[in-house]
């Protein structure tokens, strides 16, 4: 095997949650252009049509389309069945559909801790830890079956450092870098791999509300040592890597793509541009 078919996903079956837009999309169309044949999940098969259209054209493959809300705690276990009998098998979860708290127009709330409410908590704990829970349980035994088994969580940076307002999605992140780790330990001796993605501020349809506030975007963009949000598709090239042969060692770990957010600089960072005024 060459370095390069290291990085292929020839013939391998994945399911990939989330898969309309974004860094889901995103995951997808890298699948797909790397040898894969996936099945697409989103709450509606309407909603990944444009998604499996792009990877007809540009691949020759079908994708199949699966549909369902996550938010319902018996959809994930009939999506895992119904991918892995279109597929003939199920090789690779990559679970990627989550959820912020929303207002009735469904945009994006931000709000201090102490004015969050259950009702607004609930959506984001069972799309964001519920379902994968759920998901992982039911592709357990599917996985049994496969040669090269794989589970990726696509947390996030917010799982990983503190994200006032943002207190549910923080939560329920770190939630599956530590479900990622405790069943990396105890499926290793089945020959699953489970591994964890989290990436930083990426430009979708999610963080829009952020990066369309040129405002809010720059001061958060101050955080950032790249000072720049990440595109959708450098997400998709780690999910990859870390799905693939080249990664056929890596097992329990978190991937961080957040362009040197979580890093510590000790408030000597823009040190770097040259000394303020006074030093």
């Amino acid at each position: 095997m060459t370095v390069t078919d290291l990085f292929r996903l020839d013939d391998v079956r994945a399911l990939i949650t989330g898969a309309s837009r974004g860094i889901g999309a995103a995951i997808a169309q890298a699948f797909a252009e790397s040898g894969a044949r996936v099945a697409l999940a989103a709450r509606t098969e309407r909603a990944t049509e444009d998604v499996a259209g792009r990877i007809g054209r540009s691949c020759g493959t079908e994708a199949h389309r699966v549909a369902g809300d996550l938010a319902d705690p018996e959809v994930a276990p009939r999506l895992v069945d119904q991918a892995a009998h279109a597929l003939g098998g199920l090789d690779v979860l990559v679970h990627n559909a989550g959820v912020l708290p929303t207002d009735p127009q469904g945009n994006p709330v931000l709000k201090p801790f102490a004015r969050s409410t259950p009702e607004e908590w609930q959506p984001v704990v069972a799309v964001n830890l519920a379902a994968t829970v759920a998901l992982c349980r039911a592709a357990h035994r599917h996985l049994l079956e496969s040669p090269r088994p794989s589970v990726l969580l696509v947390s996030s940076v917010a799982g990983l450092i503190g994200v006032p307002t943002m207190e549910a999605y923080g939560v329920t992140k770190a939630a599956q870098v530590s479900l990622a780790r405790s069943l990396a330990t105890g499926w290793a001796p089945q020959r699953i791999r489970v591994n964890a993605l989290c990436p930083g501020w990426v430009r979708t349809d999610m963080t829009s509300v952020v990066h369309g506030d040129e405002a809010l975007s720059g001061h958060l963009l101050r955080h950032v040592p790249m000072r720049r949000w990440a595109d959708p598709g450098e997400v998709a090239g780690s999910a990859v890597f870390l799905t693939s042969p080249a990664a056929s060692f890596i097992t329990g770990q978190a991937l961080v793509i957040d362009g040197g957010l979580s890093v510590p600089h000790g408030g000597l960072a823009d040190l770097a541009a040259g000394p303020p005024d006074g030093m």
